[in-house]
């Protein structure tokens, strides 16, 4: 079917590149392959996906250098597996542009489940969010970005500015992990000793105001040691 999404797969270990290429195609994606980061860079030129899944280690150049040429040119969704689980390589990849980290070995059923997220959200980001009238509805909460209103459940949440601008910014990313650094600098413009714990602060504000519960809906997710993901949209 040529309106299936073009995956393009990153992998030099022959049996995990094709067990991610089969999985791929039994989800109705057509899966392509590359096993080195200088094939991947002729295949993405030539295929133009609509997502990639990169590895790391490559065998002639690092993973993140073909990850830092595609932001230079496209918004086209990343997803890293590695296995590499350090939290730095894994903030350091977020930060350079990857939407989504997985860590090898990895479960068939969430690693299709992060494909759908990554693919849906670059459909989002940006779609209403600044358009006049723009919202953000999941679950019972709306985000009503014209007059900066948030409302649960028809009940508005009275949240300071600082409060306000750090759900929107993630509001608009819904799905993606946001690091700690890339949303300090979005919210604040800098980065110093004390800015992720003011961060924190203003998170677990937002969350006591929204009345998160263990077991309860949940809108904002923490990616320890990394950052916050969103909730998708009526996905809470």
């Amino acid at each position: 079917m040529n309106n299936r999404y073009k995956i393009l797969v990153v992998e030099d270990e022959a049996n995990i590149r094709n067990f991610v290429m089969t999985l791929l195609e039994a989800n109705d994606y057509q899966a392509i392959g590359a096993s080195s980061c200088r094939e991947a860079q002729l295949m993405f030129l030539s295929h133009r996906p609509d997502l990639v899944i990169l590895d790391l280690g490559l065998p002639d150049l690092d993973g993140t250098t073909f990850l830092k040429e595609i932001r230079k040119e496209s918004n086209t969704p990343v997803i890293v597996l590695s296995a590499r689980s350090d939290e730095t390589d894994k903030v350091y990849a977020l930060d350079i542009g990857a939407n989504d980290y997985v860590t090898k070995p990895f479960g068939s059923a969430e690693f299709v489940a992060r494909v759908r997220s990554a693919l849906r959200s670059t459909q989002l980001s940006g779609s209403n969010a600044n358009l006049p009238g723009g919202k953000f509805e999941s679950d019972g909460l709306m985000i009503v970005y014209d007059s900066r209103q948030v409302l649960i459940d028809g009940v508005e949440i009275k949240l300071t500015q600082t409060e306000y601008n750090i759900l929107a910014l993630l509001s608009k990313h819904p799905g993606k992990v946001l690091t700690y650094s890339f949303i300090i600098k979005s919210i604040w413009g800098y980065d110093d000793y004390g800015s992720t714990k003011k961060l924190q602060v203003n998170m677990a504000n937002i969350r006591k105001k929204f009345g998160a519960k263990p077991g309860k809906k949940n809108y904002i997710f923490n990616e320890l040691g990394v950052g916050y993901r969103m909730c998708e949209p009526n996905e809470a």
